[in-house]
């Protein structure tokens, strides 16, 4: 994770502030309870960062602009061939299309500094991709979207073509589904134009959670009926139909900038649990955490209040990255 420091997302007043760092917070303090944590903390926010997080994270200094991890961040990976060797592949990260209003220039050099100190070896690519971008299921399948990958302001001069073959190099894909976009929020102009983890996840080999508006007042009530129609018609990469698992949004459908993005599908997997959004909405809470704990037997499903976390653009799963073990299996 990388921890909050004063710009555009942190927001413009004290209580602002302090909400992002309370919840940023929050969230490395759920994920502990499950597996190691370590934070990135710019040197501005060295002290605080130690009052908050307190000793049980481990802290990490270097400079920061922004601070959403999994975009900044690495993706790691592994090779079956090469058993031991932790991966770290280094996209380049632009401030999702280099829009005028985005601070990245410091952190575009987060993915060097997080695969040195993992002690993976940097898998260099020249793709303008960010982790949020994309989702796998560890068989080869990677869910993307055409609003990304193929946005003139990240790679103007990509195809279908030249992306699928540098998946292919990175991550090992071997059949990319190109889902037609993503939700409506997210186009606006602080919006990542279409990232994936808003929309869809992999949570096994053939199944799909998709999120799903059941507010006809709602934009997004049509994307996803666009895009259930869309699942239905595809296959992964061992030549299955996805069995699609809908993910309803909770009933809030405004905020005070617009119609709102509130996903459970963004959520992140961890060491025998699911750290989950809530929105604070007790019935639609309870709900997706039982969809969750069906989708991923066996692992507890935690509850992290994460509407600060989404009112600056994101959720749990857009502020974390998973490092896999190498020593053992996962739980």
């Amino acid at each position: 994770m990388a921890f909050p420091r004063t710009g555009l997302t942190l927001g413009d007043d004290a209580a602002s502030a302090e909400e992002a760092y309370a919840a940023w917070t929050a969230v490395a303090h759920a994920v502990a309870e499950f597996e190691p944590v370590t934070m990135v903390v710019d040197p501005s926010e060295r002290q605080r960062a130690a009052d908050m997080l307190g000793s049980g994270i481990e802290q990490l200094e270097a400079p920061l602009d922004e601070f959403w991890m999994r975009d900044v961040g690495p993706t790691f990976v592994v090779d079956d061939e090469r058993p031991g060797v932790l991966g770290a592949v280094d996209w380049v990260f632009n401030g999702w299309g280099a829009p005028k209003w985005s601070e990245w220039e410091k952190s575009a050099g987060m993915a060097r500094f997080v695969a040195e100190k993992s002690g993976a070896e940097l898998v260099s690519s020249l793709l303008v991709n960010e982790g949020g971008a994309m989702h796998v299921d560890g068989e080869g399948t990677v869910l993307v979207t055409e609003t990304v990958q193929l946005d003139p302001g990240r790679n103007p001069y990509a195809d279908k073509a030249r992306v699928e073959a540098e998946l292919a190099r990175t991550i090992g894909a071997r059949k990319t589904v190109w889902v037609p976009r993503g939700l409506t929020r997210d186009y606006e102009d602080l919006g990542t134009r279409g990232h994936i983890d808003m929309v869809a996840t992999l949570p096994s080999p053939g199944r799909v959670l998709l999120h799903t508006q059941m507010n006809p007042e709602h934009p997004d009530y049509e994307v996803s009926r666009t895009l259930q129609a869309f699942f239905e018609t595809q296959t992964d990469a061992a030549g299955r139909p996805f069995r699609i698992l809908p993910l309803p949004a909770p009933q809030t459908l405004r905020d005070e900038e617009g119609y709102v993005d509130w996903s459970y599908v963004n959520h992140l997997v961890v060491n025998g649990g699911v750290i989950a959004c809530g929105y604070g909405e007790d019935r639609a809470d309870a709900m997706a955490a039982e969809i969750l704990a069906e989708a991923y037997p066996g692992r507890r499903v935690v509850t992290v209040d994460a509407r600060p976390i989404l009112a600056r653009g994101g959720g749990i799963h857009c502020i974390t990255q998973q490092q896999p073990t190498l020593d053992g299996p996962v739980a």
